[in-house]
């Protein structure tokens, strides 16, 4: 199946004023409940990276997980879970990141990435890209090279993908959607 022609943005459903007014929610559960919009989806996070000598992908929680897992699975590679603290059973290291309304922690195991491993970086949506950029110090920390961070939808207009840009963060988008 060629899935370079599919219109990703229509299977995105926009929720208004979710979770609070002003804001429009892009979510993706429309897109992977469409078995042509999660195969075009995935092609597109991997298709750049197939002679990039990728030895592991990295997934935040949760939509990261789906995503990347299945990036995983066609590259023939491991999959490195990057989940919220308390979550993971043997010995974690965590970054902390800032919210809105906090501060909050992601984590991964200890020994998930071997020194010089080259990872990509998958997540379903780039916002503010505080959470990718405490993912991107996890990985960097365990030892891992970052080749890309790449996710399904950008939103320009909050900054994520050009703030991790700016710090030599190779970003690879699919779709964008302008407002917030």
């Amino acid at each position: 199946m060629v899935t370079r022609d599919v219109d990703l943005k229509s299977r995105i459903r926009t929720i208004p004023d979710y979770p609070k007014p002003g804001i429009l929610f892009r979510d993706i559960t429309t897109l992977l409940a469409d078995p042509i919009g999660l195969r075009a989806a995935v092609d597109g996070l991997l298709w750049p990276f197939l002679t990039a000598g990728i030895d592991y992908v990295a997934g935040i929680e949760a939509r990261g997980f789906i995503l990347g897992g299945a990036v995983a699975h066609e590259l023939g590679r491991g999959f490195v879970p990057i989940r919220k603290k308390g979550k993971l059973p043997a010995k974690t290291i965590g970054q902390d990141y800032s919210l809105e309304y906090g501060i909050d922690t992601i984590e991964i195991h200890a020994d998930a990435i071997h020194d010089g491993a080259k990872v990509l970086l998958i997540d379903d949506l780039i916002a503010t890209g505080g959470t990718a950029e405490a993912a991107i110090e996890l990985i960097r920390r365990s030892g891992g090279e970052l080749v890309a961070a790449a996710f399904v939808i950008d939103l320009p207009d909050i900054g994520g993908a050009a703030r991790l840009a700016s710090k030599d963060v190779a970003v690879h988008t699919l779709v964008s959607f302008e407002g917030h």
